[in-house]
């Protein structure tokens, strides 16, 4: 397979004088030099950012992600030594850290709150999806260049693009609940936008999948129907693939998300000793077909001891890694090895993974503390979009303004504004909402 393709950009942009770094390590420099890489220290990743110094924030959980995935790189590497294909098609370590630590930097202010609050602000302009928003700062907001965002390489955008269909091609309305007035008392879990990303970036993916051929690129963005467990209703629809290093990313993210927080929640006494033998009390059999025993690894978690719990959650991502392999993506036609092949999870780790995730899910996620939150969340970034959305020439900042006054029509008027909130960190979004709102707040010195 040749790199070449992959490494090209979308404004041509030579390398300086001496530069003697490859293509994926000056992607992982814009990167991390980047005010929206950087904004993801105040945002939040499940628990409420101001309450503790200890959990995780969307920086510290992407970087964790980024360990996580080059070390299912180097894993699969060695797996895979005698495939010249797989080994050739595996993404160089620079590279899966620049896409792990970008994953998460489209998700708006207070979580998946926010992403459903945009997203209703959003319903009859092109909606919101955090995912497609990662791919629309990376390509055209971030302001490396003017215009072609951080102007990262082309294999950077395949490996982020998580959902390679449009907003278009995959929403549903009849998916969606009933919109409430106020609409910040909609239901989030009847509101929630389809995965994708945004017909706005439909040029940006269309460059981005010029080296497949007609047929590849036809099967690889096909979506499928998805329909809701319980009730059997159609949901949104969903983009059935996902290309080589997004697959690992996302592997990378899932064992992060299921075992770092359940440590925070361990930590905080979320899930209790009690909650988790209630959870496992019919499932020795499957941490035993992982090679795990649950008795020794309940008192390595549980312990007073808050080093035996480190290593007990290192000692289990470490299993999840070493239980990976490549594996045919089911693309057909598909003979470029970044959408022949994905990475996944043995069955027997997937499906102890979802299980651990099931405890945090339900005593964490789902938990009363944090729903008010992202309750919150949701109507504070409603509230704060009719109030720019009512009067822009007077409460937007100057430099979104400009760009609110170069576009003439109002849905691109509209998605100015919801670049504007989806870029803020959680205590920006608060402190101009009470800037605002409360007749008590504000000067006319106070700096964001």
């Amino acid at each position: 397979m040749s790199q070449k393709i992959w490494k090209e950009r979308r404004l041509r942009d030579p390398q300086r004088p001496n530069d003697v770094r490859t293509e994926w390590e000056r992607d992982y420099a814009r990167l991390v030099h980047s005010s929206a890489f950087r904004r993801l220290q105040s945002k939040t990743q499940v628990l409420g950012l101001g309450e503790s110094d200890f959990y995780r924030t969307r920086l510290t959980h992407s970087m964790e992600v980024a360990q996580i995935g080059v070390g299912i790189v180097r894993w699969l590497q060695n797996h895979h030594e005698q495939d010249s294909e797989i080994l050739n098609a595996l993404p160089k370590p620079s590279l899966m850290n620049s896409i792990c630590l970008a994953h998460d930097i489209g998700h708006p202010p207070f979580g998946h709150g926010g992403e459903v609050a945009l997203n209703l602000c959003m319903r009859d302009y092109g909606g919101f999806e955090g995912n497609g928003q990662t791919l629309r700062i990376l390509s055209k907001l971030d302001k490396y260049t003017d215009g072609y965002g951080m102007n990262p390489t082309r294999r950077l955008l395949l490996g982020i693009l998580k959902y390679p269909a449009s907003y278009s091609d995959t929403v549903l309305a009849d998916a969606y609940g009933e919109v409430n007035i106020p609409r910040w008392l909609s239901k989030a879990n009847k509101q929630k936008p389809p995965k994708c990303y945004l017909d706005d970036e439909i040029s940006v993916v269309d460059w981005v999948l010029a080296p497949l051929t007609k047929a590849e690129r036809k099967e690889f963005t096909r979506t499928e129907p998805l329909f809701d467990a319980d009730t059997d209703i159609q949901k949104h629809n969903k983009p059935k693939y996902k290309a080589l290093d997004t697959s690992i990313m996302e592997l990378a993210d899932d064992i992060s998300y299921s075992l770092h927080d359940l440590e925070d929640a361990i930590s905080l006494r979320m899930v209790t000793s009690t909650d988790w033998k209630k959870h496992n009390e019919l499932s020795s059999s499957l941490f035993a077909a992982c090679s795990l025993n649950i008795k020794n690894l309940t008192t390595r978690l549980f312990s007073d001891n808050s080093f035996e719990r480190k290593k007990a959650i290192g000692d289990l991502v470490h299993k999840f890694i070493v239980n990976t392999h490549v594996a045919g993506s089911k693309v057909t036609p598909a003979n470029n090895p970044l959408i022949k092949w994905n990475a996944v999870l043995d069955d027997n780790y997937q499906e102890l993974r979802k299980h651990l995730f099931e405890l945090v899910n339900k005593k964490v996620i789902k938990s009363p503390n944090v729903q008010q939150l992202e309750f919150k969340g949701q109507k504070l970034v409603v509230e704060l979009f009719d109030a720019l959305n009512s009067d822009p020439e007077r409460l937007l900042p100057p430099s979104t303004l400009r760009r609110f006054e170069h576009v003439t029509t109002d849905k691109e008027q509209k998605r100015v504004i919801c670049d504007y909130i989806s870029g803020m960190t959680d205590e920006y979004a608060t402190r101009l909402y009470e800037k605002i709102y409360y007749p008590h707040k504000g000067s006319i010195f106070d700096r964001l």
